[in-house]
């Protein structure tokens, strides 16, 4: 029997991602008292007659104090013999509070005080399920149908967890650097086909304008070298536990230019197996709206 203990950040999307355990027929089972933890794993696994074969069991802060007596249980539960695994749902701060200002809910942990008191105060007593994990997927760039791909890999189709996600972001320098980036490229010193007519309106997602820009030596020698460096970086940043890792290339308007160059990224990147890649565009679009275009 294949027994999940699903848990993570409030707001990281815990539930949803039961939901989808469900979904895929696992059992799933939400905030079981802790002290009953141990009895419910056993019970599923022998007193079912083998017809249940796949559970979820929803853990989180709202346990409350008795959830610091899960580590017990969980020790308790590998010296009878009970295997487990721990799928830890993450984000960063930022989208956390965002997700609570959209939602217009309070923090479990927060009270009357701020959102990101509340963070912190988890954060920090979640902290020993983060370090036992065995999948941690941080969500704060994935869309919900990226995150039911990932679940789906790693609980339906049994392929190999890849603890790093790395999103290649292009966008444009005049709408603000993206705030969560780990590393941020500025491809500003190539030309811009935005003085082109004919390639004015198009973006770096057309063939003129890729064909353009990648026609410079310059863009050239620059996708080399700038592949290359990812590439040694990303096993570094996977020793050392980062399962997030956000790459912007920035031109002036985020359409033509660093579209292209994040488009060139990811394509010579997305075959490796070592981690999950995915691209956005973050600000392709804006200057159309702006200008009516």
């Amino acid at each position: 029997m294949r027994f999940v203990i699903v848990t993570g950040m409030s707001g990281a999307g815990k539930s949803t991602a039961l939901k989808m355990l469900e979904d895929a027929e696992y059992f799933c089972v939400d905030n079981l008292p802790i002290s009953l933890i141990e009895k419910f794993a056993q019970l599923t696994m022998d007193g079912t007659e083998g017809k249940i074969k796949k559970v979820a069991l929803g853990v989180d802060i709202r346990s409350g104090e008795v959830l610091a007596d899960l580590q017990a249980v969980l020790e308790k539960m590998s010296l009878s013999g009970i295997r487990y695994e721990i799928l830890f749902l993450d984000a960063n701060d930022e989208t956390l509070v965002k997700r609570y200002k959209e939602t217009r809910r309070s923090h479990p942990l927060s009270g009357k005080g701020r959102v990101e008191s509340g963070i912190q105060k988890e954060r920090e007593q979640l902290d020993f399920l983060k370090k036992q994990a065995d999948y941690i997927i941080d969500t704060s760039q994935l869309l919900t149908r990226e995150l039911k791909s990932e679940l789906d890999k790693i609980f339906i189709q049994n392929q190999e967890f890849k603890s790093l996600m790395v999103t290649v972001l292009s966008f444009g320098f005049k709408y603000g650097i993206p705030a969560d980036s780990d590393l941020v490229f500025d491809v500003r010193f190539l030309p811009n086909p935005y003085y082109i007519d004919e390639l004015k309106r198009l973006s770096g997602n057309d063939e003129p304008v890729y064909d353009f820009v990648m026609g410079f030596e310059a863009a050239q020698i620059f996708a080399g070298k700038l592949v290359d460096m990812i590439r040694f970086l990303i096993p570094n940043y996977i020793e050392e536990g980062k399962n997030q890792l956000v790459i912007s290339i920035g031109c002036t308007g985020g359409k033509h230019r660093s579209v292209t160059l994040a488009n060139e990224l990811y394509r010579r990147l997305e075959d490796s197996g070592e981690y999950g890649i995915r691209i956005e565009h973050r600000d392709i679009e804006k200057d159309a709206v702006r200008k009516g275009m």
